[in-house]
């Protein structure tokens, strides 16, 4: 496979990650609003679920979080190719940190009311598309080339141990005030956005002269990315995986509530996920420097199809923590491999237009997963919803394995950092 045209300019040379001020201020700052994010995806569910709600709820919440992942994903990146990056995450810090708090608001007031949870959702679902565009764009702008697949390893940790605090950290202070996540979070924004203002380095290039209406801008990123075998035949199969995760998801706390468990054993299962991913994060640079990316991408779909199954078969939370810890190693490798492949061969200007468009196609249909989850477990329970799911996962496996593009990618090569 081809390599498609490099990024117009080269950063200056490298100074040690470590002592990188700008990465550490972007690092630290995205990884305290992901964290933000990671309180409230878990504790929506619990909101719905313990208290006057259902799974038909919940799922409508999860819904509206997700649906800007459909309706928004193409425009973000053109704005994103077209705005300061920066200015971009500022501000998409401040709108989640108001959203957000006015949940904590309301429920410090005594009020639940789920027309206010679906808007809320929305908008940070929306508020977060802008900002993951933008900062996956941002990492090219401050290390060097030759850092980038240790610099995205890290991300990758980054995401992973917020996920693996922000469970636990989300169901804990659910449990001792219903408020307190969504207070903590939106201070978790207003943190980030500090960070961000304290940035020196410009997130952007200058672009090359080119179309400069939405249509025909969202059209060239299409196109690009969808002229790469590998990129196009990965984002397909990817998005399957990605509707059946957001199943998991419900089908988790489902089981927990079922089998007598509370939301601090959910948290203890999500530390159990987030340490797997957080392991396979920190050892992603070392299985993409070595591996072929599909390679790396038919052994996680094989781990994810022996995994997936098992979950049916048991409500043990030790059992369960194993599984989901498993499937997150799995997982956290991918999307290293996804994020350095995707960053290293497409031209700067492009940057988010063609990863709006790989989110758009691998992600843009997981508020239908959230909403068909609630729908499935209510008619089939959570055993019969499990085996349905391991058997698509199976197929997707299978396709994979059978579809040249996977199999014969060539590595982007990468220097040893």
């Amino acid at each position: 496979m081809s390599v498609a045209d490099g990024p117009t300019t080269v950063p200056p040379p490298a100074v040690p990650l470590r002592k990188n001020r700008d990465f550490w201020l972007l690092w630290t700052g995205v990884g305290i609003s992901a964290l933000g994010g990671s309180v409230t995806r878990v504790t929506y569910p619990l909101l719905m679920i313990w208290f006057g709600g259902s799974a038909v709820d919940a799922g409508l919440v999860g819904f509206a979080a997700l649906l800007p992942l459909l309706l928004l994903q193409l425009p973000a990146g053109v704005f994103v190719d077209r705005w300061d990056r920066r200015r971009t995450m500022i501000v998409c810090d401040a709108v989640s940190m108001v959203s957000i708090g006015s949940v904590g608001v309301a429920l410090l007031l005594g009020h639940l009311w789920l027309p206010h949870l679906l808007v809320v959702a929305f908008v940070e679902g929306s508020a977060g598309i802008f900002y993951r565009l933008a900062e996956r764009a941002a990492v090219r702008a401050v290390v060097h080339t030759d850092q980038l697949a240790t610099a995205m390893s890290r991300n990758e940790a980054r995401s992973r141990g917020a996920g693996l605090l922000g469970q636990p950290l989300g169901s804990t202070l659910f449990a001792l005030v219903h408020w307190a996540p969504f207070v903590v979070t939106a201070v978790g924004h207003l943190v980030a956005l500090g960070n961000l203002v304290r940035i020196k380095k410009e997130f952007r290039v200058e672009r090359r002269a080119g179309p400069n209406r939405l249509g025909a801008e969202i059209t060239e990123g299409v196109a690009w990315l969808f002229r790469q075998r590998f990129l196009r035949s990965a984002v397909l199969l990817v998005a399957s995986t990605n509707l059946l995760f957001q199943v998991l998801a419900l089908t988790l706390t489902v089981t927990v509530k079922e089998h007598g468990g509370s939301p601090a054993v959910i948290g203890i299962i999500g530390a159990a996920s987030g340490v797997g991913g957080l392991c396979g994060a920190l050892s992603g640079s070392f299985f993409v420097r070595r591996m072929r990316p599909g390679t790396l991408m038919i052994c996680t779909f094989a781990v994810w199809s022996l995994l997936m199954p098992m979950i049916g078969l048991t409500g043990n939370p030790v059992v369960l923590g194993a599984l989901y810890s498993g499937m997150s190693f799995a997982g956290a490798l991918i999307n290293v491999m996804a994020g350095v492949y995707q960053v290293q061969v497409t031209p700067d200007e492009m940057q988010g237009r063609v990863g709006s468009v790989g989110s758009l196609v691998s992600s843009g249909t997981n508020s239908l997963g959230a909403l068909a989850a609630g729908f499935l477990l209510a008619s089939f329970g959570t055993g019969n919803t499990v085996l349905g799911v391991s058997a698509v996962m199976a197929a997707v496996t299978l396709a994979a394995v059978l579809n040249p593009a996977i199999r014969t990618a060539e590595r982007v090569r990468i220097p040893d950092a």
